[in-house]
């Protein structure tokens, strides 16, 4: 089965490929031309064989280390978004060369995590990329690092390669590292051995995942890449992560890397949308019956199972939904805001009507706008 899910990612229609810095720099920490042109060739042979693409490239900053003198990347965030100015324009621009050499046009797509967390932006973005693609071009996707506020990304460009599958209802992942696939142990030690596939992510609970890769430049690592791999397969879409070498095999059916199994139950673009790539404001605790009713039965969430209200937000805002214990049971849009919803807590929707008046009977969050969350899955 393991060789048939191989066969069915090389024949995908749609595929999005994700590539880090770790796998586009020199030893220096600069880009690497040569690696770069390496990459476009797979990807322009398998595109002119009727396949459409979407690259995922980080290596903003590494691009812009050497122009502006400096050695490693930068820590302070002002300093990381000069650099990622300087070096989006020459990273698209060699891959602008790059592919044009095969025929191929490229489009640049920035995407901030105000894209993907607004609904109405992040159906916008899906038109455009249905017209690029529908054009014939190869969209090149990084996140706004120039923009960002919080942090140099929203969380990492594999987390935006799996949320980007489902954004444009892609076949197929492939996450390309600086190693060959996901491995029992850190390669760097005796006796690793290379994991070919995952059924279920309970089976690679106890492995030890690594962080960013051997080049410094990268954010990234095996963890980040594995989470990726979860967003992805809970959309039913297979996912390998391999090195950027092993690129062409992967497009030829063969076995290298390491192969995710899509779930045989596949989410809805909503609740993926909601699930994943939504910006958390806050938390509701919730008591053990709230607990069963939300995820036995389905049903909405209601004032009289709360417990207890965490951090600030407002009406239409995601919300985690956790025990008391503190397991994360799942993510909603909530009805109420932070201010108002602790006046709420317990009462029944008798007395909240009868103490509030009309329209606080509603839900706190309707079952429609709620999705259950495998913890592992945001933890990991």
């Amino acid at each position: 089965m393991s060789s048939q899910l191989r066969a069915q990612i090389s024949k995908a229609k749609r595929i999005v490929v994700k590539v880090g810095s770790s796998s586009l720099t020199t030893a220096q920490g600069g880009i690497d031309t040569q690696r770069i042109l390496a990459l476009v060739e797979a990807l322009a042979k398998h595109k002119n064989t009727g396949h459409e693409i979407v690259l995922v490239s980080s290596g903003a900053i590494a691009a812009g280390l050497s122009p502006l003198g400096l050695t490693s990347r930068p820590k302070e965030l002002s300093l990381q978004q000069a650099v990622a100015s300087v070096g989006q324009g020459l990273l698209v621009q060699r891959y602008a060369e790059s592919f044009a050499k095969h025929g191929i046009t490229v489009g640049q797509v920035l995407l901030t995590a105000e894209d993907m967390s607004r609904r109405s932006h992040y159906r916008n973005a899906q038109r455009t990329f249905a017209k690029l693609l529908e054009l014939g071009v190869v969209p090149i996707v990084n996140e706004n690092d120039t923009v960002a506020t919080d942090e140099i990304r929203v969380g990492d460009n594999d987390r935006l390669a799996g949320i980007v599958t489902h954004l444009i209802n892609a076949d197929a992942l492939v996450l390309l590292s600086d190693v060959d696939g996901l491995m029992t142990a850190p390669p760097s030690q005796a006796g690793a051995k290379l994991i070919s596939e995952v059924k279920s992510f309970d089976d690679i609970s106890q492995v030890q995942l690594g962080g960013a890769g051997i080049s410094g430049v990268g954010t990234g690592g095996m963890s980040t890449k594995v989470q990726a791999a979860r967003i992805a397969t809970a959309g039913a879409v297979p996912t390998i992560v391999t090195s950027a070498q092993n690129l062409t095999s992967v497009f030829e059916g063969q076995d290298v890397g390491t192969i995710f199994w899509p779930s045989k139950e596949k989410l809805s673009a909503r609740a993926l949308w909601l699930a994943h790539a939504t910006d958390v404001r806050g938390s509701i605790v919730i008591d053990q019956g709230a607990v069963m009713a939300v995820t036995e039965k389905r049903a909405s969430l209601l004032p009289a199972g709360i417990k207890n209200v965490k951090g600030e937000f407002e009406a239409g805002d995601a919300v985690e939904v956790v025990s008391e214990s503190g397991k994360i049971v799942g993510r909603g849009l909530v009805n109420f805001d932070s201010i108002e919803l602790p006046n709420l807590i317990g009462k029944n929707t008798a007395s909240l009507m009868q103490e509030f008046g009309e329209g606080y009977d509603r839900e706190v969050i309707h079952r429609d706008d709620l999705v259950l969350i495998d913890e592992q899955a945001v933890k990991n």
